[in-house]
């Protein structure tokens, strides 16, 4: 048996889910005693195969077809490197391109798709853990199939990083150009601006505590003391104080960075699906009870206006 996962990039480099998607695909091998296949497609494979050249991966395939996402190509890839690996669960990241391109290949290769998966686990047929009503109820779905084909959440599994020796094999993929049909003419960052939350070490996010909108110049200051990326809860982008590019949460960004400072967040589920898997949490809330502090690290129970011109101080 094998699980395959594919790996996703954008402008040339790998996304995080990748190396996600490779713990995921692991640990369903592990339980499976398969093996683990990667596959990339498009851009360029022999680099991302070095990266994807990871511990429990068998085999990378790489398909070298164009330099950029394309919805047809990626079908017509997947269909045939499922054909030559006959894969037992096709894991796929839930992601722009993702979900543009899963679909088509699911319904095209016959396969049940169960999509944005939290969990999986595997006990004589794969069992898919779900969030539904905004990230309030936790489902699990026991799928009745052979195969199937599922789409994981980014931030939910941990990255694989150590370094492995795989095989690399390079896919000999036939395009059948008359199936392609659409093409990426460019690539615009939803809200504006050349800051990727997502890609931050450091994040400095700001709530609805912040009360009014010259008052995130304080937040702001705060970041730059810190050298951190500015971020915020969907209040404060609803209220068009700050880009929707930098809104963390489920109908935001996920992000993972290493430290995560929320101030004036209260923790709502639709935020924290966007951040709990950040390394480190620290909350500032007055409020003892803000369900923030259920999943913080490091909590400081006070005023934002107090405590954030003396963290300035301390980090200048």
């Amino acid at each position: 048996m094998t699980v395959l996962a594919v790996a996703d990039h954008r402008r040339g480099e790998l996304r995080d889910v990748s190396y996600e998607l490779v713990t995921a695909g692991r640990e369903l091998a592990e339980a499976l005693d398969a093996e683990l296949h990667v596959a990339v497609v498009s851009g360029d494979v022999e680099a991302f195969a070095e990266h994807l050249s990871l511990d429990g991966v068998d085999t990378v395939h790489t398909v070298a077809h164009g330099e950029e996402f394309n919805h047809d190509v990626y079908v017509q890839a997947l269909e045939a490197l499922d054909a030559e690996v006959d894969p037992t669960v096709l894991l796929m990241p839930n992601s722009v391109n993702g979900l543009d391109y899963a679909p088509a290949v699911a319904s095209s290769l016959g396969l049940p798709l169960v999509s944005d998966a939290v969990a999986l686990a595997w006990d004589d047929g794969l069992t898919v853990t779900r969030e539904m009503y905004a990230s309030k109820v936790e489902t699990t779905v026991d799928v009745d199939a052979d195969r199937v084909a599922v789409t994981i959440r980014g931030g939910e599994w941990g990255p694989t990083e150590d370094h492995g020796s795989p095989a690399v094999e390079a896919f000999d993929l036939t395009v059948d150009e008359s199936r392609v049909r659409s093409r990426v003419t460019g690539f615009e960052e939803v809200g504006g601006g050349d800051v990727d939350i997502a890609d931050a070490d450091v994040l400095v996010s700001v709530g609805r505590g912040i009360e009014e909108e010259e008052n995130i110049e304080l937040v702001e200051e705060l970041a730059d003391a810190m050298g951190a990326t500015l971020s915020a809860s969907r209040p404060i982008v609803d209220n068009g104080w700050l880009p929707k590019n930098r809104q963390v949460g489920q109908s935001g960004k996920v992000v993972t960075p290493d430290v995560y400072l929320a101030i004036g967040i209260s923790g709502a589920v639709q935020h924290v699906a966007g951040m709990k898997g950040a390394e480190t949490i620290i909350a500032i809330n007055t409020d003892p009870n803000a369900p923030i502090f259920d999943i913080a690290d490091y909590g400081i129970v006070g005023d934002l206006f107090d405590v954030v011109p003396a963290l300035v101080e301390q980090f200048r």
